[in-house]
């Protein structure tokens, strides 16, 4: 295969769904299988290329591209509690260690780019979304990398998780490929952005502005059965909580402070004189010495996935807000288009937070089964 690499295009694998049929292997002559594809010499650490693979829904592996900024966030192979952190068959977590170990060093012409793959739901086709590189200009040397405990199966073990950088080049030409392969990356076929980040450190991020202005019903929904079902036993938990939907306003008052550390206050408002308004709290901008609080209120509905929320509802919130207020509408469910669309369109200050959003919440904080999450219900918000 020598086609050129073209950001968000998709490379299509054979007719069979194996290993043979994996275009990656074709595109960068590398290994066919994982997560690293790695090409070079692992034992002298003299790597000429790697591609990194992810499907983008594991929910113990939450690898995320944040389009908005560029950043690529991948976690490492060691994903079961057999080896140590860098004992993993592919060397990706040595090679991870390797790169951010020269990047902090200075030394970016010893780290080899890095292109990224993702599955694009179709057997074995890939969508490729750009060369990539350690770091990020938001991100300190502290945090670019970082070693992370897990418990599974009962053992607690460690693997990485880091952040890269999709560099802004639209198109990698098979021609640089081949020189990448032949020990010669600084060649006129390199794209300057890469050149730039190796001879002066500058990062140029490939960022795309988000145009659609709101969220559709599916896109509010998970899609995965398992998120699905994390989301379905929040609502069937307050269903009958004999506190009635008051206690889902004291979890929506949690998800909230859990999805943005720098809500650091709420404050459930009385359920008989609420005002429209289930809570209230303070969001802080600034360093803690030097901060400033702005006041939110946040509107919480219990819902099934079959009801959504219409501008009845998101109008209620908005109706409340006070000057200089923000609102926060949370739902086990989804707000209807026309609500949505009513929100963006006359530019209130209301942040949604679906049933899609609300198990991106509860995965990050390691909330990642059905079980688990009815045990943070039980304990958090019991119904003694």
């Amino acid at each position: 295969m020598t086609a050129d690499l073209l950001v968000e295009a998709i490379y299509e694998g054979g007719p069979n769904d194996n290993a043979s049929h994996d275009p990656i292997s074709k595109l960068l002559k590398c290994e066919n299988m994982g997560g690293f594809r790695i090409s070079g010499s692992k034992k002298t650490s003299s790597y000429k290329l790697c591609a990194l693979y992810t499907d983008l829904i594991n929910p113990d592996w939450p690898d995320m591209i944040e389009k908005e900024t560029g950043k690529f966030f991948y976690y490492g192979d060691n994903r079961k509690p057999v080896k140590e952190l860098h004992e993993t068959p592919k060397g990706g977590n040595r090679l991870l260690r390797f790169v951010f170990d020269q990047l902090h060093l200075g030394n970016r012409k010893a780290i080899p780019p890095f292109f990224v793959f993702t599955k694009s739901g179709r057997r074995r086709d890939m969508i490729f979304q750009g060369i990539a590189v350690p770091g990020h200009q938001d991100v300190n040397e502290n945090d670019d990398l970082v070693a992370i405990w897990k418990l599974k199966e009962g053992r607690r073990f460690q693997n990485y998780k880091s952040v890269f950088t999709i560099l802004d080049v639209a198109t990698i030409s098979q021609t640089w490929i081949n020189d990448l392969h032949q020990g010669n990356a600084f060649t006129p076929n390199a794209s300057k952005e890469w050149i730039n980040w190796v001879l002066e450190g500058k990062y140029t991020p490939l960022t795309a502005e988000r145009t659609l202005e709101h969220r559709t019903r599916t896109e509010q929904i998970p899609a995965n059965q398992l998120r699905f079902a994390m989301v379905e036993a929040v609502t069937d938990y307050f269903k009958n909580h004999p506190k009635g939907e008051y206690a889902f306003e004291e979890c929506a008052a949690k998800l909230a402070q859990m999805m943005d550390s720098n809500i650091v206050h709420t404050d459930l408002t009385r359920p008989w004189r609420d005002g429209g308004r289930d809570a209230i709290g303070k969001y802080r901008i600034g360093l803690n010495q030097n901060a400033v609080y702005v006041d939110f209120a946040l509107e919480a509905k219990c819902k099934l996935y079959s009801s959504g929320s219409g501008i009845k509802e998101t109008s209620r919130l908005i109706s409340r807000l006070r000057y200089r207020e923000f609102g926060i509408f949370i739902t086990t469910s989804y707000v209807s288009q026309q609500a949505y669309e009513e929100i963006k369109a006359d530019g209130h200050p209301v942040i949604i937070v679906c049933a899609d959003d609300i198990a991106s919440i509860l995965e990050a904080h390691g909330y990642r089964t059905v079980a688990n999450v009815k045990n943070w219900l039980q304990r958090d918000f019991s119904y003694a």
